[in-house]
């Protein structure tokens, strides 16, 4: 499964919020993270939210695109 997801570090909770379109009308996952984009927090704790709402090993996530972005690709392998 293939997601796009729009992250918000440094966010009061970590949570999922729900879906947007984008400008190009691309579907993106809203996701609040307290860590900060700093030093990779902020994609490790994507991954482990993640990970729980899924229910998958971190293992089984992996960030394609946006490593240093607010939108990101992410692979989940079930």
């Amino acid at each position: 499964m293939h997601l796009c997801v729009k992250l918000t570090p440094r966010a009061a909770a970590d949570r999922i919020g729900g879906t947007r379109l984008d400008a190009n009308g691309q579907e993106q996952l809203l996701v609040y993270v307290t860590a900060p984009a700093d030093k990779n927090k902020a994609n490790e704790a994507l991954i482990a939210l993640l990970a729980r709402h899924f229910d998958v090993s971190k293992s089984a996530i992996t960030l394609l695109r946006g490593h240093t972005d607010r939108v990101k690709w992410i692979e989940i392998d079930k």
